[in-house]
């Protein structure tokens, strides 16, 4: 199995305006056909994490997925990020997973921020999804996900983590930690984008997007906007995993 290049990229992000975040983004993309197998985007990277989801919501067929699959097909690679989307007359924080083919697989965060009144906005996901890309299998989770370890736990059905964000500087060292932990007690890669500045609501983002390694070894960290690249090796994965087979005395549940 080869190896998977990843490219995060954490930016500013325009308040509730699609347009301008999409043509912030292509701007940070310019230039790397060829170079990478999956960029990974903020939470939320049209709009900001905002609340007027009735307002902004685009459906499947709108401007964001074919803004990605057309990055996608240009790039030679897929793209993971969320947004607002509408259907079957509910408003979904959806993981969007598109790759160069067009196909595109969802994601709807199921852990939804009661804190910032999301579950009056959205409707949760009831849905772990696992996605298949060049060999590799990876669990699609959004920010809040990130503190709910049993809904992530390592079942033998994935390799790495994939944690698109909106997560504020006030808690940024929980953000750091739970990464480093997601990453050693599955025994798998995971892949944090968060975003930088200032959003509509006076909400302060420090960035801190980062790929670890199995281990818990942070190889890649952005402490500001703009972008970095990192390698999930396929051989040091499986090597730690046989030599260290942690996940054979794991405890069996049942997630409901």
């Amino acid at each position: 199995m080869q190896d998977l290049r990843v490219l995060l990229l954490q930016s500013m992000l325009q308040w509730e305006d699609g347009q301008a975040n999409r043509n912030r983004f292509a701007g940070m993309l310019a230039g790397k056909q060829g170079t990478t197998d999956l960029v990974v985007l903020p939470e939320m990277f049209t709009t900001g994490f905002s609340m007027r989801s009735r307002e902004l919501a685009e459906s499947m067929d709108g401007p964001t997925v074919a803004w990605m699959r057309e990055q996608a097909r240009t790039l030679d690679a897929a793209l993971y990020g969320s947004a607002i989307i509408s259907e079957g007359g509910h408003c979904f924080n959806r993981g969007l997973f598109v790759e160069p083919g067009g196909q595109v697989t969802c994601y709807d965060k199921r852990h939804l921020f009661r804190f910032a009144e999301e579950t009056s906005h959205f409707r949760a996901g009831t849905e772990r999804v696992v996605v298949n890309w060049r060999g590799w299998r990876l669990l699609l989770q959004i920010c809040f996900d990130l503190r709910f370890p049993v809904f992530a736990r390592n079942r033998g059905d994935y390799d790495a983590i994939l944690y698109v964000a909106n997560w504020p500087e006030a808690r940024v060292y929980a953000w750091n930690q739970l990464l480093i932990a997601r990453a050693i007690e599955n025994q798998s890669y995971v892949v944090g984008v968060n975003r930088v500045g200032m959003d509509g609501k006076g909400i302060h983002y420090s960035g801190g997007s980062a790929l670890v390694s199995p281990k818990g070894e942070v190889t890649a960290v952005l402490p500001d906007q703009g972008m970095a690249s990192g390698v999930l090796g396929r051989a040091p994965l499986e090597d730690f995993r046989a030599k260290f087979p942690v996940a054979m005395e794991a405890d069996r549940f049942t997630l409901e």
